[in-house]
């Protein structure tokens, strides 16, 4: 059979296409679809091998693997069900957050310098005055705001779905098709096995981050007599926030610097000690999990997160560390790094 044009042309068409791809999937506010579509599959690929050894046959592989994403379905549907009662629960109700934190905040100033001091607010009234006047201005932004939570959410679970079908669909054995085909699949495969390599070692990290700080808060701190306020929330924050590489630590540290401030100003410097020896072994881990598997130092990631927020906002912020290891891995697969 003649096929047209060269491999060297059919694999820059398939490059085109993918670039073009990624791009329109971020210019067109897709990428929540994208990731839950990519987690389901990397899931469910990931766990199939284990349980088919013990169950051999074709028509019982595809049994397996349709088990496998009902299960992961049904936890990541779980998960975001766990969540939004999280947010409705005393720890995480955000108008009880802010009610738990203004006494923090006005016994936090007693520690911090005078031009700082300066301005902010007086007292907790004039802090949620100032809150409500904000939410007033932007009304209009906080509807479109609920608007876009919403179609996350709906995004979210059409991602899960297509996921799940793509993962039953690659089950069954299936003609390999034609050279741009098979093209494709390929730089679909390195997607693939990049969101793997960088959401999966994230996740480790944000995990053993999280355990280190929940030692910390939960336990050192009370040793010595010292009850953080807020602590099983912060718990929570450093896992969630902690999923987003380098940026995402950053967030959940300067948290709790404030929180410990509104203590003393000598248990703050010890929760930043703290969290700068936390800093040290997690980029090692970094170095260790992520670099190590997409060849890549954090400050490779960070550069890459900076470009891509300033061009898509919060998701090209979540997507760069994805789309950053796919390219290195088609430069390696092309040997041109």
């Amino acid at each position: 059979m003649r096929t047209n044009g060269s491999p060297a042309r059919l694999n820059a068409a398939a490059y085109v296409l993918t670039a073009a791809a990624l791009s329109f999937v971020l210019a067109l506010h897709l990428f929540p679809t994208l990731f839950a579509g990519l987690l389901v599959y990397a899931l469910v690929t990931a766990l199939a091998p284990a349980v088919q050894r013990l169950v051999p046959g074709v028509h019982a592989h595809w049994l397996v693997v349709a088990l496998l994403a009902i299960v992961v379905v049904g936890a990541l549907t779980l998960a975001i069900v766990a969540a939004f009662a999280f947010l409705h629960s005393e720890s995480g109700n955000p108008t009880l957050f802010f009610e738990r934190l203004t006494p923090l905040v006005e016994r936090a100033r007693t520690q911090l310098p005078m031009f700082i001091v300066d301005r902010l607010p007086d007292d907790s009234a004039e802090m949620r005055t100032a809150v409500m006047e904000w939410l007033g201005e932007h009304t209009a932004q906080l509807q479109v705001a609920g608007k876009q939570a919403v179609r996350v959410v709906v995004q979210l679970g059409i991602g899960i779905v297509l996921g799940a079908m793509l993962a039953l669909h690659s089950a069954k054995e299936r003609p390999q098709g034609g050279p741009l085909s098979v093209a494709l699949k390929a730089r679909a495969a390195h997607l693939v096995s990049a969101f793997h390599d960088v959401v999966f070692a994230q996740v480790k990290i944000s995990a053993l981050n999280t355990l280190f700080t929940g030692g910390f808060l939960l336990v050192g701190l009370p040793l010595f007599g010292v009850s953080l306020p807020l602590a099983k929330t912060l718990v929570v924050l450093t896992f969630v926030i902690g999923l987003l590489p380098v940026i995402g630590n950053l967030i959940s540290n300067t948290l709790i610097f404030v929180v410990a401030l509104s203590i003393s100003l000598l248990v703050a410097l010890a929760a930043l000690a703290f969290l700068i020896v936390i800093h040290k072994l997690e980029y090692f881990f970094i170095a260790r999990l992520i670099g190590a598997r997409i060849q890549a130092f954090a400050w490779e990631l960070l550069l890459a997160m900076l470009v891509m927020e300033s061009l898509f906002g919060i998701a090209g912020l979540i997507a760069a560390p994805i789309y950053y290891a796919y390219v290195k891995r088609e430069l390696r697969e092309a040997q041109l790094i």
